[in-house]
């Protein structure tokens, strides 16, 4: 699972009906929340995450947009450093409708019924019912009150209308995850497979040093299984900890796609790879350190684009305009 409302992959908070206090947008903060007693302003304490005024006549409520259509499994309400002014209730909403709609046409479900928090805590939340595509999540609080982070774990579900020509495969926004690894001491794996650039080492997956002769790595279940046809391993921001060599393999069959190869560190690499149908790739990196981002380009096959589309087109709403279902 993987946080569907992270800033890092894209999600955005649209709207908020209170932000008094603190702003809504501090919910989808990819980071921890920090807290400095210290640290007060004209409204009073400051607090990194949503806060709003006292004395709500209801609920209180603010709309994440996911950064990518998926299934909800887990919504975490993190009310870390709010103590005497946590929220003692909470409820989250899902709907789908995809592209960038106002939120009048938001058709909203339940996720978690209204439920009880604790102050200081990453508050677990199950989501319960039949599977569902979600593109946007509302979190209603009860009264008022300050929440930390909201982190909204699902599985991505592909999205077959951008998954034509050459595509990364292993995108965390398109389907990819990680299934295993060796090591993951100083920084997640899963980081490799986030958009963009890293901006600092602990943006990447770093391993602790090796005392052994053995190597690290970690498995890529591609968003689809393709025909790879490109790499990029990229070890920027590690200067004096990347990775001396990596190589790339079929994680089913064992099938070589890179062989061995030197790496450079703080450096893009694109590397060339043998064309065959692969689900699952192993990065083994030699004999330890940091990777920032690992990018699979390639086609999918056909069949399994049929079952995406399939898949798709059953977790959409039936009421969902037919021209926005895949192309």
């Amino acid at each position: 699972m993987i946080d569907l409302a992270s800033r890092a992959l894209g999600g955005t908070v649209m709207w908020a009906s209170d932000e008094f206090f603190a702003g809504a947008e501090n919910l989808i903060t990819p980071s921890a929340a920090t807290h400095d007693t210290a640290a007060y302003g004209l409204r009073g304490k400051v607090y990194d995450g949503w806060e709003t005024r006292r004395h709500s006549p209801e609920a209180d409520a603010a709309i994440v947009r996911l950064a990518v259509p998926g299934i909800v499994r887990t919504v975490v309400v993190d009310t870390a450093f709010f103590t005497g002014n946590y929220p003692p209730f909470a409820s989250v909403e899902g709907a789908c409708r995809l592209g960038y709609p106002p939120l009048d046409e938001l058709d909203w479900a339940p996720l978690v019924p209204k439920s009880p928090l604790k102050g200081d805590t990453a508050n677990e939340l199950t989501v319960e019912g039949a599977e569902r595509l979600v593109t946007h999540v509302r979190l209603r609080i009860y009264p008022d009150g300050g929440v930390a982070r909201l982190r909204v774990l699902g599985d991505v579900v592909p999205d077959p209308r951008w998954l034509g020509g050459r595509v990364d495969l292993a995108a965390a926004t398109a389907g990819g995850t990680i299934v295993d690894c060796s090591n993951m001491f100083y920084a997640s794996p899963a980081n490799v497979l986030a958009p963009g650039r890293a901006a600092v080492m602990s943006d990447g997956w770093e391993t602790a040093r090796r005392r052994d002769d053995a190597n690290d790595w970690l498995v890529v279940a591609l968003a689809a299984p393709g025909v790879l046809h490109h790499a990029v391993i990229d070890t920027s921001r590690f200067v004096g900890n990347a990775p001396s060599f990596a190589a790339l393999t079929d994680a089913d069959t064992g099938a070589s796609l890179l062989p061995r190869t030197p790496l450079r560190p703080d450096t893009e690499h694109r590397f060339r790879l043998r064309p065959v149908v692969a689900g699952r790739v192993r990065l083994d990196v030699y004999p330890d350190g940091g990777v920032s981002r690992l990018r699979l380009h390639g086609t999918v096959a056909d069949d399994a684009r049929d079952e995406i589309v399939q898949r798709w087109q059953a977790l959409l709403p039936f009421d969902h305009p037919a021209e926005e279902y895949f192309t």
